[in-house]
């Protein structure tokens, strides 16, 4: 069996950083990130960003080093992706926030409104609704993140929790300082308003979770295979027949339904700004999909039916 050497540059400088003598011909990239980790312990596999051309994407840990157009000397370029941190961590990070900070206000905690309305209660039913519909979305996407997905990749930049954190925790203290308010007034249609908004929020909550579930038992545990979502016996899940991007649909769903709720300014343009972040992951997904799988369903668009 005939062995490989690689060398292992610096994507920036070119100045080789690492030899290796006598790799197997099916190491995979994982392994040779393991085999650099050990004459370079600051760069951590999940940190390194293995490549066959400096500004070409990163190689993925499971490439077999024999079925890449290598020699029997192999040239790989390395970049540093910076410190990482798990997914997990990241997303119980991001929700846990915004589940905590819209409860300060619904409680009215001293300092945030007039002494007067400390620990004071709204006499609008719809807030205290809409404080239950906030929790439960924020709890279900905590358990969700524990129990329900499974990660294609295990971590992220450790920068980006940051990003993310000011996104959530910003928004939803925004939300809820207005929702929340004493002078706070309710949707202009009343009750019938609310209970509309109530059941489109529920409806793409369950949606949403059933997607969810739909999308874990595509993939075996600890594994990176990708397979064509279809829908299963769950009706919620039938909407897979026409976009590629189901839980995104149902997730613009639950939060129209939230902005219905509480007719209030802050919701409505956090809904908008989801919606145009959650458009560009769909389109990419959706790209993916086209491009890896040749028999991928023609009539599915990336989020919304027929559309977009």
């Amino acid at each position: 069996m005939k062995h490989y050497e690689v060398e292992i540059l610096d994507a920036k400088t070119k100045e080789k950083l690492c030899f290796l003598d006598k790799v197997e011909p099916n190491a995979t990239i994982g392994e040779i990130k393991s085999m650099f980790h050990r004459t370079h312990p600051q760069w951590y596999p999940a940190r390194q960003s293995i490549r066959l051309d400096p500004k070409g994407k990163s190689l993925k840990d499971e490439d077999v080093l024999q079925h890449l157009p290598v020699g029997t000397t192999a040239t790989f370029y390395f970049r540093d992706l910076g410190a990482q941190i798990s997914w997990v961590t990241v997303f119980l990070t991001e929700y846990t926030g915004p589940l905590v900070i819209y409860l300060l206000f619904y409680f009215r905690v001293p300092f945030i409104y007039a002494a007067k309305y400390d620990f004071t209660t709204s006499k609008h039913w719809v807030v205290h609704l809409a404080c239950m519909c906030h929790s439960f979305h924020y709890m279900k996407r905590l358990l969700e993140t524990l129990f329900v997905h499974r990660f294609s990749h295990g971590t992220m930049p450790l920068r980006n929790i940051f990003k993310n954190c000011t996104y959530y925790w910003g928004f939803a203290a925004w939300m809820a300082y207005y929702i929340n308010h004493p002078l706070y007034t309710p949707p202009i249609y009343g009750e019938q308003q609310i209970r509309l908004a109530l059941i489109l929020f529920l409806f793409c909550q369950i949606g949403n979770f059933s997607i969810h579930i739909a999308l874990r038992n595509l993939r075996p545990p600890g594994s990176k295979t990708r397979k064509i979502p279809y829908p299963t016996k769950n009706p919620f899940t039938w909407i897979s027949l026409l976009v590629s991007c189901p839980n995104y649909t149902y997730e613009l769903g639950s939060w129209l339904g939230f902005t219905l709720m509480t007719q209030c300014l802050p919701v409505a343009f956090f809904t908008l700004v989801g919606f145009i972040q959650m458009t560009v992951w769909a389109k990419g997904k959706h790209r993916s999909y086209l491009k890896e799988f040749r028999d991928y369903p023609p009539l599915r668009s990336p989020i919304i039916p027929f559309i977009l």
